[in-house]
């Protein structure tokens, strides 16, 4: 009797609220930006995982995240095609797109738009601004189903300058390691453009730890000072290192 009643229950939630599964894990299809969230993608845990279309070298395909397993993902959210700060991002990554490719490194860029916007957008635009075009694989996320795993879907409608622009996927980057676990994540304004340079440098700094153990002081680059962490450093890192040696002052 219990057993059903749990059944039934759970049910109805789905009816009501919309829920599904992902990864064996439970969340709600409204989760964003502007509503109650069931799943918080958090550092240090596992990317949630999706399947959606994409244009890529000139063609309509399927990209799962699971494909790159083994490989560092830059997950690139961004809230619309024709844009004017976000052509100038996704120009940026494409002209770094062969330093990243020796990293290990895969893009993947996700908006609101459709795979023919994407390739109206590459032909009409992004061709123009950097030869070639963008070559990594730019996936639709016409629900914001992708946005809301990841918790970046501005349910509410974003404005910029005074205009709506609807719903979309904000602003929004996030490194993954081979094994499919988040390592940095941040959302900018819509605003403010992001630098590529210094996502290059967090993956330089992430690998490093991953090879070495060693950890990396604010502006570190590589061939600079790095911490080894021990009971004898803590308090006493002053010894080690002060902002003069950061690359950033």
């Amino acid at each position: 009797m219990n057993k059903c009643i749990g059944t039934y229950c759970l049910f109805l939630a789905i009816l009501l609220v919309g829920l599904f599964v992902v990864d064996g894990k439970l969340f709600a299809q409204n989760s964003g930006v502007g509503s109650d969230n069931v799943n918080i993608v958090k550092v240090d845990k596992p990317a949630p995982d999706f399947t959606a279309d994409a244009f890529h070298d000139g063609e309509f395909k399927k990209v799962s995240l699971s494909d790159y397993r083994g490989k560092w993902v830059l997950l690139h959210f961004y809230p619309r095609d024709f844009g004017i700060v976000c052509p100038t991002e996704l120009t940026a990554l494409a002209a770094k797109y062969n330093i990243l490719k020796s990293l290990n490194v895969e893009v993947l860029s996700v908006s609101v738009n459709s795979v023919e916007s994407h390739q109206e957008w590459q032909e009409k635009e992004l061709k123009k601004m950097i030869e070639g075009g963008v070559k990594f694989p730019m996936l639709s996320d016409p629900d914001g189903s992708i946005g809301r795993l990841y918790n970046v879907y501005d349910e509410e409608g974003l404005v910029v300058m005074g205009k709506s622009i609807g719903k979309v996927d904000l602003k929004a980057s996030f490194i993954i390691d081979p094994d499919g676990i988040v390592r940095a994540m941040d959302v900018l304004t819509p605003q403010a453009g992001r630098y590529i340079n210094e996502t290059i440098r967090r993956i330089k700094a992430l690998q490093h730890n991953e090879e070495t153990g060693e950890v990396l002081p604010d502006g570190w680059v590589p061939g600079k000072t790095t911490l080894t962490p021990s009971d004898e450093l803590e308090g006493n890192v002053w010894k080690e290192w002060n902002p003069t040696y950061s690359t950033l002052y």
